[in-house]
């Protein structure tokens, strides 16, 4: 019966550390991954928010032509008739029909600052497309790196289940012999049902987490992902002073914020020259029967701008408000990026400290009392309380060691977002 036990635990031991392994080093043999790649790109390509942001520059670009071109001409007909008992044309040379052609000139300068003004905005608009472009791609590489954190930890929840199941196996086995209590059959049992409540809820967990990539992917049909391919631990070495000044001066969402300041400052100049007057060229025919002579005359007009008190100074003055608030939102966005910044790397260097402590120290120690517990358990000198407490250590700290290895990426994925001036081959 001794030499029995002492080969289970031989192999639950074998079996413990090899899923131990393929926790800490995940390799690649997997019949089918889902390539962080390719969603990606795909999310770039049907992201439905893109596609808006897309359709947005699009309408500023037609803005800009608009913006050069002149007011439409107007043309005029008219008559003229002498009396008011009868039609007098022909009959007298005051009865005329009158047409007329006028056009509409703005100030000098007046187009091409509106022009500017529309550019800016078209300008703006292709920063915040990139902004939100980047802000995709760190949604993806989050929900990516979440959803393998689920199946990860599915994975171990999975052993552990077979694990309690092999303790519960040596508990019956002991009782039926006498050596050991119920109790200890029990306490297994209890906590492989357990197991298999959170089994379920992951499995839910993962469900949840497949919709809101396949929204962020811009699908329609709800199409099961394959499971995600281990991402590589990439060196990343952080300055703080460094990726501020990036901040500062590369990222989209600064960018969009000056773009809008621009635009609001060619909307004051723009506005401030209409103080000034348009022209309105009129050229016109009259049209006279018989021996009389057709006429045509050529005039012009100009309005007055009288009313500036209560018309273009309130409406430059709403354009200077509209500009100190952009500049505090160029203001806001700046302290966000560095307060981002500052967020992000305090997770990344926290789950850097974390993951050598649980790799180097916790993980390992739990992985030596685990087995000292289950050696011990075998030979009758501990309990199966004390085996079953050591395996719930040792595996969760394994469950913390991959949490951490997500945030970390996590928080490199939202410093990029930060940082980076434009996706990566662009």
């Amino acid at each position: 019966m001794m030499a029995s036990n002492r080969s289970q635990i031989g192999g639950w031991v074998a079996g413990i550390f090899l899923a131990t392994l393929l926790w800490l080093f995940p390799g690649a043999a997997l019949a089918e991954t889902l390539a962080l790649e390719s969603l990606i790109q795909e999310a770039l390509v049907n992201n439905r928010e893109l596609r808006v942001a897309e359709s947005r520059i699009l309408a500023a670009d037609f803005r800009i032509t608009q913006a050069w071109g002149l007011p439409d001409p107007m043309i005029s007909i008219g008559y003229q008739n002498e009396g008011l008992t009868k039609y007098t044309y022909g009959d007298s040379p005051d009865a005329q029909w009158m047409y007329s052609v006028s056009q509409t000139l703005p100030f000098f300068g007046k187009r091409d600052l509106k022009q500017g003004m529309a550019t800016a905005d078209a300008e703006g608009a292709r920063a915040a497309y990139e902004a939100l472009q980047l802000r995709v791609v760190a949604r993806v590489k989050e929900l990516y790196w979440d959803l393998l954190l689920l199946h990860r930890n599915l994975d171990l929840v999975k052993e552990r289940v077979s694990l309690f199941a092999r303790i519960e196996e040596a508990a019956l086995a002991r009782f039926a012999s006498g050596t050991s209590p119920q109790a200890d059959a029990v306490m297994a049992q209890t906590e492989k049902y357990m197991l298999r409540e959170r089994e379920t809820m992951l499995t839910q967990k993962i469900q949840s987490l497949e919709a809101m990539l396949g929204l962020t992917l811009g699908r329609e049909s709800a199409t099961p992902f394959a499971r995600p391919a281990p991402v590589p631990r990439e060196p990343f070495s952080p300055d703080e002073a460094e990726l501020i000044r990036k901040a500062h001066a590369q990222s989209p969402e600064v960018k969009t914020r000056e773009k809008m300041v621009a635009a609001s400052e060619a909307r004051i100049n723009m506005l401030k020259r209409e103080y000034y007057p348009d022209f309105t060229l009129t050229g016109s025919l009259a049209q006279r029967p018989g021996e009389y002579r057709n006429m045509w005359g050529v005039s012009t007009s100009v309005n007055i701008p009288i009313f500036y008190k209560t018309k273009q100074e309130p409406a430059v003055r709403e354009a200077e408000a509209a500009l100190q608030g952009a500049r505090h939102e160029l203001e806001a966005a700046r302290l966000m990026a560095v307060s981002g910044i500052r967020d992000n790397l305090a997770m990344f260097n926290a789950a850097e400290n974390l993951m050598a402590l649980y790799r180097n120290a916790l993980i390992p120690k739990a992985a030596q009392d685990f087995d000292l517990a289950l050696t011990g358990y075998g030979t009758g000198r501990s309990d199966a309380l004390t085996v079953i407490t050591r395996l719930k250590s040792f595996l969760d700290y394994e469950l913390l060691y991959q949490g951490q290895l997500t945030e970390r990426a996590k928080a490199v994925a939202r410093i990029e977002a930060l940082t980076e001036p434009a996706l990566p081959g662009k």
